[in-house]
Protein backbone atom coordinates (compact mmCIF):
# COMPACT_ATOMS: atom_id res chain seq x y z
CA UNK A 1 0.00 0.00 0.00
CA UNK A 2 3.04 2.03 -0.01
CA UNK A 3 2.07 4.11 -3.43
CA UNK A 4 -1.41 5.19 -2.17
CA UNK A 5 0.63 6.86 0.62
CA UNK A 6 0.31 10.93 0.82
CA UNK A 7 2.38 13.78 3.38
CA UNK A 8 0.52 13.80 6.94
CA UNK A 9 3.33 15.60 9.15
CA UNK A 10 6.30 13.35 8.20
CA UNK A 11 4.88 10.35 6.38
CA UNK A 12 4.94 10.56 2.40
CA UNK A 13 2.42 9.25 -0.05
CA UNK A 14 1.85 9.85 -3.95
CA UNK A 15 -0.14 12.70 -5.06
CA UNK A 16 -0.58 12.92 -8.81
CA UNK A 17 0.40 16.17 -9.12
CA UNK A 18 4.19 16.71 -9.86
CA UNK A 19 5.66 20.67 -9.93
CA UNK A 20 7.99 21.43 -8.19
CA UNK A 21 11.61 22.88 -9.19
CA UNK A 22 12.01 25.68 -7.75
CA UNK A 23 12.02 29.26 -10.00
CA UNK A 24 14.52 31.45 -8.79
CA UNK A 25 16.82 32.80 -11.63
CA UNK A 26 20.03 31.78 -11.66
CA UNK A 27 22.19 33.46 -13.75
CA UNK A 28 25.35 31.39 -13.96
CA UNK A 29 23.32 27.75 -14.30
CA UNK A 30 20.85 26.51 -16.50
CA UNK A 31 17.54 24.66 -15.92
CA UNK A 32 16.97 21.49 -17.45
CA UNK A 33 14.20 21.17 -19.64
CA UNK A 34 10.86 19.51 -18.86
CA UNK A 35 10.71 20.20 -15.01
CA UNK A 36 8.48 21.95 -13.64
CA UNK A 37 9.49 25.03 -12.31
CA UNK A 38 8.58 26.60 -8.39
CA UNK A 39 8.87 30.07 -7.58
CA UNK A 40 8.31 31.41 -4.32
CA UNK A 41 7.41 35.03 -3.37
CA UNK A 42 6.06 37.18 -1.17
CA UNK A 43 5.90 40.91 -1.41
CA UNK A 44 3.69 42.98 1.18
CA UNK A 45 3.35 46.85 1.68
CA UNK A 46 1.22 48.97 3.84
CA UNK A 47 -0.92 51.45 0.89
CA UNK A 48 -1.48 54.59 3.31
CA UNK A 49 -3.13 54.96 5.86
CA UNK A 50 -4.77 51.78 6.57
CA UNK A 51 -7.40 51.62 9.69
CA UNK A 52 -8.79 48.47 11.41
CA UNK A 53 -11.79 48.64 9.03
CA UNK A 54 -11.51 46.82 6.08
CA UNK A 55 -11.79 49.07 2.93
CA UNK A 56 -14.93 48.95 0.97
CA UNK A 57 -12.99 50.38 -2.03
CA UNK A 58 -10.36 49.01 -4.63
CA UNK A 59 -7.05 51.02 -5.84
CA UNK A 60 -5.74 50.93 -9.32
CA UNK A 61 -3.49 48.70 -10.97
CA UNK A 62 -1.21 52.07 -11.32
CA UNK A 63 -1.55 53.10 -7.47
CA UNK A 64 -0.85 49.60 -6.01
CA UNK A 65 2.57 49.90 -8.41
CA UNK A 66 3.27 53.23 -7.11
CA UNK A 67 2.52 52.85 -3.76
CA UNK A 68 4.27 48.96 -3.17
CA UNK A 69 6.99 49.13 -5.44
CA UNK A 70 9.31 50.60 -2.64
CA UNK A 71 8.84 47.78 -0.71
CA UNK A 72 10.16 45.35 -2.75
CA UNK A 73 13.74 44.15 -3.04
CA UNK A 74 15.71 42.53 -5.21
CA UNK A 75 17.57 39.64 -3.52
CA UNK A 76 20.83 38.50 -5.16
CA UNK A 77 22.44 35.23 -3.61
CA UNK A 78 26.29 34.02 -3.98
CA UNK A 79 26.57 30.21 -2.72
CA UNK A 80 30.35 29.71 -4.53
CA UNK A 81 32.77 31.42 -6.75
CA UNK A 82 30.74 29.82 -9.73
CA UNK A 83 27.35 29.91 -8.47
CA UNK A 84 24.69 32.50 -7.53
CA UNK A 85 21.44 33.57 -8.46
CA UNK A 86 18.17 35.84 -7.79
CA UNK A 87 15.05 36.33 -6.37
CA UNK A 88 12.54 39.01 -4.91
CA UNK A 89 11.51 39.94 -1.41
CA UNK A 90 9.62 42.49 0.29
CA UNK A 91 9.97 44.78 3.43
CA UNK A 92 8.22 43.30 6.74
CA UNK A 93 9.19 45.70 9.61
CA UNK A 94 10.65 48.70 10.68
CA UNK A 95 13.41 47.14 11.67
CA UNK A 96 14.72 45.86 8.51
CA UNK A 97 13.18 41.90 8.47
CA UNK A 98 12.92 41.16 4.74
CA UNK A 99 10.66 37.80 3.55
CA UNK A 100 11.39 35.97 0.32
CA UNK A 101 11.56 32.28 -0.09
CA UNK A 102 13.65 29.87 1.67
CA UNK A 103 14.66 28.68 -1.99
CA UNK A 104 16.16 31.69 -2.81
CA UNK A 105 18.82 31.95 -0.26
CA UNK A 106 19.37 27.81 -0.07
CA UNK A 107 23.34 27.39 0.65
CA UNK A 108 23.70 30.97 0.32
CA UNK A 109 27.19 32.18 1.57
CA UNK A 110 26.52 35.72 0.87
CA UNK A 111 22.71 37.75 0.35
CA UNK A 112 22.71 41.22 -0.77
CA UNK A 113 19.56 43.10 -0.88
CA UNK A 114 19.03 45.95 -3.00
CA UNK A 115 16.09 48.66 -2.66
CA UNK A 116 14.34 50.64 -5.12
CA UNK A 117 16.46 53.54 -4.43
CA UNK A 118 19.39 51.82 -5.87
CA UNK A 119 21.10 51.55 -2.21
CA UNK A 120 22.02 47.54 -0.85
CA UNK A 121 22.80 45.90 1.83
CA UNK A 122 24.69 42.52 3.15
CA UNK A 123 21.55 40.57 4.86
CA UNK A 124 21.84 37.95 7.25
CA UNK A 125 19.39 34.68 7.14
CA UNK A 126 17.79 34.76 10.43
CA UNK A 127 15.09 32.49 10.23
CA UNK A 128 13.86 30.06 7.81
CA UNK A 129 11.16 26.94 6.44
CA UNK A 130 11.92 24.68 4.25
CA UNK A 131 8.94 22.38 4.00
CA UNK A 132 7.20 26.08 3.52
CA UNK A 133 9.70 28.09 1.68
CA UNK A 134 10.01 30.93 3.28
CA UNK A 135 12.93 32.71 4.84
CA UNK A 136 13.68 35.56 6.83
CA UNK A 137 16.56 38.02 6.03
CA UNK A 138 17.83 41.08 8.25
CA UNK A 139 19.39 43.79 6.63
CA UNK A 140 20.82 47.08 8.81
CA UNK A 141 19.77 50.15 5.88
CA UNK A 142 21.64 53.17 6.98
CA UNK A 143 20.63 55.51 4.10
CA UNK A 144 17.57 54.12 2.92
CA UNK A 145 13.93 54.88 4.27
CA UNK A 146 12.07 51.55 4.71
CA UNK A 147 8.56 50.88 3.97
CA UNK A 148 6.59 47.74 5.43
CA UNK A 149 4.02 46.71 3.38
CA UNK A 150 0.62 45.73 5.63
CA UNK A 151 -0.30 41.79 4.59
CA UNK A 152 -3.81 41.01 4.15
CA UNK A 153 -6.32 38.42 5.29
CA UNK A 154 -5.99 35.68 2.44
CA UNK A 155 -8.35 33.37 4.12
CA UNK A 156 -11.18 36.24 2.48
CA UNK A 157 -9.67 35.86 -1.17
CA UNK A 158 -12.17 34.43 -3.69
CA UNK A 159 -12.08 32.99 -6.82
CA UNK A 160 -11.97 35.72 -9.23
CA UNK A 161 -10.50 38.56 -7.11
CA UNK A 162 -7.61 40.40 -9.14
CA UNK A 163 -4.47 40.56 -8.11
CA UNK A 164 -1.19 41.56 -8.60
CA UNK A 165 2.54 40.22 -8.60
CA UNK A 166 5.41 42.32 -8.29
CA UNK A 167 8.96 40.87 -8.69
CA UNK A 168 12.76 40.58 -10.45
CA UNK A 169 11.19 37.98 -13.37
CA UNK A 170 14.69 37.69 -15.44
CA UNK A 171 16.54 40.19 -13.54
CA UNK A 172 14.11 43.04 -14.65
CA UNK A 173 13.63 44.53 -11.35
CA UNK A 174 10.55 46.10 -10.18
CA UNK A 175 8.52 44.32 -12.44
CA UNK A 176 4.43 44.25 -12.16
CA UNK A 177 1.97 41.49 -13.87
CA UNK A 178 -1.84 40.94 -12.86
CA UNK A 179 -4.55 38.67 -13.05
CA UNK A 180 -7.12 36.77 -11.03
CA UNK A 181 -7.40 34.50 -8.12
CA UNK A 182 -8.31 31.16 -10.18
CA UNK A 183 -8.36 28.58 -6.72
CA UNK A 184 -7.37 28.61 -3.52
CA UNK A 185 -6.97 25.67 -1.15
CA UNK A 186 -4.02 24.03 -3.29
CA UNK A 187 -1.42 21.65 -2.24
CA UNK A 188 1.99 22.11 -3.51
CA UNK A 189 4.69 19.48 -2.81
CA UNK A 190 8.31 20.81 -1.98
CA UNK A 191 11.28 18.94 -2.25
CA UNK A 192 11.37 18.58 1.27
CA UNK A 193 8.86 15.38 1.26
CA UNK A 194 5.98 17.51 2.46
CA UNK A 195 3.67 19.92 0.54
CA UNK A 196 2.36 23.84 1.36
CA UNK A 197 -1.12 23.24 2.01
CA UNK A 198 -4.05 26.42 1.37
CA UNK A 199 -1.43 27.48 -1.61
CA UNK A 200 -3.38 30.01 -3.97
CA UNK A 201 -3.42 29.32 -7.83
CA UNK A 202 -2.76 32.12 -10.34
CA UNK A 203 -2.46 33.23 -13.55
CA UNK A 204 -1.16 36.31 -12.87
CA UNK A 205 2.09 35.86 -14.88
CA UNK A 206 5.24 34.20 -12.59
CA UNK A 207 8.56 33.67 -14.26
CA UNK A 208 12.20 33.06 -13.00
CA UNK A 209 13.35 36.06 -10.24
CA UNK A 210 10.10 36.33 -9.05
CA UNK A 211 10.17 34.30 -6.19
CA UNK A 212 9.99 35.86 -2.77
CA UNK A 213 7.96 38.88 -4.65
CA UNK A 214 4.45 39.92 -3.47
CA UNK A 215 0.81 38.56 -4.34
CA UNK A 216 -0.87 41.78 -4.07
CA UNK A 217 -4.85 42.26 -3.85
CA UNK A 218 -6.98 45.68 -5.15
CA UNK A 219 -6.54 47.31 -1.31
CA UNK A 220 -3.28 47.25 -1.64
CA UNK A 221 -2.47 43.92 1.02
CA UNK A 222 -0.37 41.29 0.03
CA UNK A 223 -2.16 37.92 0.04
CA UNK A 224 0.63 36.01 -0.92
CA UNK A 225 4.11 35.07 -1.61
CA UNK A 226 4.76 33.95 -5.10
CA UNK A 227 6.73 30.98 -4.59
CA UNK A 228 5.81 27.96 -7.67
CA UNK A 229 4.67 28.14 -11.49
CA UNK A 230 3.63 24.86 -13.33
CA UNK A 231 5.75 24.76 -16.31
CA UNK A 232 7.96 22.27 -18.37
CA UNK A 233 10.32 25.07 -19.65
CA UNK A 234 10.81 27.26 -16.71
CA UNK A 235 8.56 30.03 -17.93
CA UNK A 236 5.16 30.94 -17.17
CA UNK A 237 1.99 29.43 -18.05
CA UNK A 238 -0.65 30.27 -17.24
CA UNK A 239 -0.78 28.78 -13.67
CA UNK A 240 1.45 30.03 -10.96
CA UNK A 241 1.20 29.34 -6.76
CA UNK A 242 1.66 32.07 -3.78
CA UNK A 243 2.02 30.37 -0.26
CA UNK A 244 -1.21 32.15 1.65
CA UNK A 245 -0.35 35.66 3.59
CA UNK A 246 -2.21 33.85 6.47
CA UNK A 247 0.73 30.99 6.63
CA UNK A 248 3.10 34.08 6.56
CA UNK A 249 1.53 35.79 9.73
CA UNK A 250 1.30 32.58 11.99
CA UNK A 251 5.13 31.61 10.81
CA UNK A 252 7.24 34.58 10.20
CA UNK A 253 7.36 36.14 13.71
CA UNK A 254 8.33 32.50 15.28
CA UNK A 255 11.11 32.54 12.14
CA UNK A 256 12.41 36.07 13.72
CA UNK A 257 12.29 35.44 17.32
CA UNK A 258 13.22 31.24 17.25
CA UNK A 259 15.20 30.91 13.67
CA UNK A 260 12.60 27.99 12.69
CA UNK A 261 9.19 26.92 13.03
CA UNK A 262 7.95 23.41 14.41
CA UNK A 263 4.76 21.85 12.87
CA UNK A 264 2.28 19.75 14.12
CA UNK A 265 2.10 16.22 13.34
CA UNK A 266 -0.23 13.69 13.07
CA UNK A 267 1.96 10.28 12.16
CA UNK A 268 -0.17 8.85 9.12
CA UNK A 269 0.06 8.18 5.43
CA UNK A 270 -3.06 7.16 3.27
CA UNK A 271 -5.35 8.29 0.04
CA UNK A 272 -8.25 10.00 -0.64
CA UNK A 273 -11.22 7.48 -0.77
CA UNK A 274 -12.71 7.82 -4.51
CA UNK A 275 -15.42 6.61 -5.90
CA UNK A 276 -14.37 3.18 -6.61
CA UNK A 277 -13.09 2.40 -3.39
CA UNK A 278 -16.63 3.48 -1.69
CA UNK A 279 -18.54 1.16 -3.55
CA UNK A 280 -16.05 -1.69 -2.72
CA UNK A 281 -16.11 -0.92 0.98
CA UNK A 282 -19.90 0.09 0.61
CA UNK A 283 -20.13 3.59 1.68
CA UNK A 284 -22.69 6.54 1.30
CA UNK A 285 -19.91 9.04 0.12
CA UNK A 286 -16.60 9.08 -1.57
CA UNK A 287 -15.35 11.76 0.60
CA UNK A 288 -13.25 11.08 3.51
CA UNK A 289 -9.44 9.99 4.05
CA UNK A 290 -8.16 6.56 4.20
CA UNK A 291 -5.36 6.12 6.87
CA UNK A 292 -3.07 3.38 5.12
CA UNK A 293 -0.49 3.37 7.82
CA UNK A 294 -0.08 4.87 10.77
CA UNK A 295 3.80 5.51 12.10
CA UNK A 296 4.41 3.82 15.73
CA UNK A 297 4.88 5.77 18.93
CA UNK A 298 2.76 8.60 16.86
CA UNK A 299 0.19 11.10 17.83
CA UNK A 300 -2.37 9.16 15.60
CA UNK A 301 -0.83 5.84 17.19
CA UNK A 302 -2.00 7.51 20.74
CA UNK A 303 -5.10 8.30 19.56
CA UNK A 304 -6.13 4.57 18.45
CA UNK A 305 -5.96 5.21 14.68
CA UNK A 306 -5.92 1.92 12.72
CA UNK A 307 -4.32 1.84 8.98
CA UNK A 308 -4.93 -1.21 6.43
CA UNK A 309 -4.55 -4.70 7.29
CA UNK A 310 -6.11 -6.38 4.50
CA UNK A 311 -6.71 -5.74 0.80
CA UNK A 312 -8.62 -7.20 -2.10
CA UNK A 313 -8.37 -6.44 -5.49
CA UNK A 314 -10.75 -6.23 -7.79
CA UNK A 315 -10.60 -5.29 -11.92
CA UNK A 316 -7.02 -5.76 -11.29
CA UNK A 317 -6.52 -3.12 -8.92
CA UNK A 318 -6.41 -3.60 -4.81
CA UNK A 319 -8.47 -2.05 -2.56
CA UNK A 320 -8.09 -1.34 1.31
CA UNK A 321 -11.04 -3.27 2.65
CA UNK A 322 -10.27 -1.91 6.01
CA UNK A 323 -8.56 0.93 7.79
CA UNK A 324 -10.09 4.04 9.36
CA UNK A 325 -11.91 6.74 7.06
CA UNK A 326 -11.04 10.08 8.46
CA UNK A 327 -14.64 12.02 7.48
CA UNK A 328 -14.09 15.16 10.15
CA UNK A 329 -11.74 16.85 12.37
CA UNK A 330 -12.82 19.34 14.90
CA UNK A 331 -16.16 19.32 13.07
CA UNK A 332 -15.23 20.24 9.48
CA UNK A 333 -16.24 18.17 7.00
CA UNK A 334 -13.00 16.29 5.71
CA UNK A 335 -13.43 15.60 1.64
CA UNK A 336 -9.76 14.78 0.73
CA UNK A 337 -6.14 15.09 2.76
CA UNK A 338 -5.91 18.91 1.46
CA UNK A 339 -8.96 19.66 4.31
CA UNK A 340 -6.46 18.10 6.92
CA UNK A 341 -3.39 20.13 6.11
CA UNK A 342 -5.05 23.48 5.93
CA UNK A 343 -6.89 22.67 8.79
CA UNK A 344 -4.00 21.78 10.51
CA UNK A 345 -1.74 24.69 8.90
CA UNK A 346 -4.35 27.83 9.74
CA UNK A 347 -5.65 26.56 13.09
CA UNK A 348 -3.56 24.10 14.86
CA UNK A 349 -0.33 23.81 16.70
CA UNK A 350 2.24 21.23 18.81
CA UNK A 351 0.04 20.43 21.27
CA UNK A 352 -3.75 20.94 20.67
CA UNK A 353 -5.91 18.76 20.55
CA UNK A 354 -7.81 17.82 17.52
CA UNK A 355 -11.38 15.65 17.35
CA UNK A 356 -11.43 13.03 14.67
CA UNK A 357 -14.68 11.50 13.20
CA UNK A 358 -13.73 8.05 11.30
CA UNK A 359 -15.69 5.44 9.65
CA UNK A 360 -14.29 2.40 11.13
CA UNK A 361 -15.91 -0.66 9.26
CA UNK A 362 -19.34 1.41 8.98
CA UNK A 363 -19.52 2.72 12.29
CA UNK A 364 -18.76 6.42 13.34
CA UNK A 365 -16.02 6.78 16.17
CA UNK A 366 -14.59 10.20 17.49
CA UNK A 367 -10.75 10.00 18.32
CA UNK A 368 -9.04 12.40 20.15
CA UNK A 369 -5.38 13.31 18.88
CA UNK A 370 -2.45 15.27 20.46
CA UNK A 371 -0.25 16.98 18.00
CA UNK A 372 3.06 16.80 18.34
CA UNK A 373 6.12 18.12 16.34
CA UNK A 374 6.97 16.95 13.06
CA UNK A 375 10.08 14.64 12.86
CA UNK A 376 12.98 15.99 10.88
Amino acid sequence: MANNGIVIGGVIATIAIVFAVFVSFNSMSENDGGELIVTNGNYAETVGEVTETERSYEYSLIDIFEKSEESVVQVNVLRSESDGGMGSGFVYSDEGYIITNQHVVRDAQKVTVTFLDGEAYIGDVVGRDRDLDIAVVKVNPSNTYIQPIKIGDSSKLKVGEKIAAIGNPFGLSGSMTSGIVSQIGRLLPQESGYSIPDVIQTDAAINPGNSGGPLINMKGEVVGINTAIQSATGEFSGIGFAVPANTVKKVVPILIEKGEFKHPWMGISGTDVDPELAEVRELNSSKGFLVVSVIEGSPAEEAGLLGVSETKEVDGREFAIDGDIIVSIDGKTVRKISDILVHLQREKSIGDEMILSVNRNGEILELTMVLEERPR
